[in-house]
């Protein structure tokens, strides 16, 4: 790839909450499945994540982190943030990363139907997940028909969150990102497929976001100045890659009117199909991370082949996001944003 091409705007610094964003590049999420049978991150992951802060990224966002040890972790060999030996795992990842000068953001989850791992899931509602659990990730045959949460269960979940974001400070995380993306738990309450509940939790979208909400509130209350709290959302979903909201861009904007009202750091909008234009653009032009942009007034992030130059450019350029989350291209090669000339200091490239 000719590096003059991409978009010299992914160079640019910005503000990131308190922080400081050396450029606009970010990596996206991506489960490894290599953390130890107990969940602690091992020192080959410490040395994974702190190649990205090297090669360039200005900000680095860890793969899906389970919250509780009930029903949220989603797969075997996934790290988590529920106990203090976890806790101590990441330590040493952060400390890594911030040696190589760059942000680190836990992502933080609960798989709910869509466990691989799990014998018995939960969910909003009693639903079957379309699809089969996938072979890369330990599982086999059909998801397991979840349970619906109980006000128990709910109580655990928003607790777990809140818990494992105490633990993600402790670590030396820059911040959490809540994951209500991918069609895992948070997700499942937003969908209106699957959540077919009648109470405080379902009907109108004010219920629907009522966890989410409750989590973010939780999560900052309990933080210290400058900490961040991200939230990333997503239409398609792991065992669903096509899918779109029914209501299109109508859907979007009800969801973000709740995440205005819930006053994240930023918005992380995931083209869970990998293709931007295809999963995320709306017939009128706009797309979700525009309408997140337009409605909430917070930095985006998004996602979706974004090291192709013309998307990079189009997103950039026509306010569709603010910070691009490389998924496949930053595995490929993490030195990508220095071999591209991308890499960005304060007094210059």
């Amino acid at each position: 790839m000719d590096t003059k091409l991409y978009p010299r705007a992914a160079a640019t610094p910005m503000g990131f909450g308190d922080r400081w964003l050396r450029n606009r590049l970010a990596v996206a999420p991506m489960s490894r499945v290599n953390a130890g049978p107990d969940g602690i991150p091992t020192d080959d992951m410490a040395a994974y994540y702190a190649r990205y802060a090297e090669g360039g990224f200005a900000l680095i966002i860890t793969e899906g982190t389970y919250t509780d040890g009930a029903y949220s972790q989603a797969y075997a060999a996934q790290p988590g943030l529920v106990t203090p030996a976890q806790m101590r795992g990441w330590r040493k990842v952060t400390d890594a990363v911030h040696a190589k000068g760059g942000l680190i953001i836990a992502q933080l989850m609960h798989a709910g139907a869509l466990s691989q791992h799990l014998s018995r899931a939960i969910a909003p509602s009693v639903v079957q997940p379309v699809g089969v659990m996938m072979s890369e990730y330990g599982g086999q045959g059909p998801f397991p028909l979840p349970a619906e949460m109980t006000r128990e269960d709910i109580r655990v979940l928003t607790d777990g969150f809140v818990q494992a974001a105490m633990y993600a400070q402790q670590a030396g995380f820059d911040g959490v990102e809540v994951h209500a993306a991918n069609g895992y738990l948070l997700d499942q309450l937003l969908t209106p497929h699957l959540n077919l509940r009648t109470d405080e939790y379902g009907g109108v979208m004010a219920n629907k976001f009522r966890i989410i909400g409750d989590i973010i509130g939780g999560v900052q209350a309990g933080a210290p100045a400058g900490f961040i709290t991200g939230l990333r959302l997503s239409e398609g979903k792991v065992n669903d890659l096509a899918y779109r909201w029914p209501e299109g861009a109508a859907m979007a904007r009800e969801v973000l009117e709740q995440v205005k009202l819930a006053g994240p750091t930023y918005v992380h909008i995931a083209a869970e199909h990998g293709d931007w234009r295809r999963d995320c653009l709306y017939e009128d032009g706009h797309s979700y991370g525009r309408l997140a942009g337009m409605i909430t007034g917070l930095p985006v992030i998004v996602n979706g082949g974004l090291h192709r130059p013309d998307v990079a450019e189009e997103v950039l350029e026509n306010g569709h996001g603010d910070i691009l989350a490389l998924g496949k291209a930053a595995l490929a090669d993490p030195f990508w944003p220095r071999r591209m000339g991308l890499f960005c200091v304060r007094d210059g490239i």
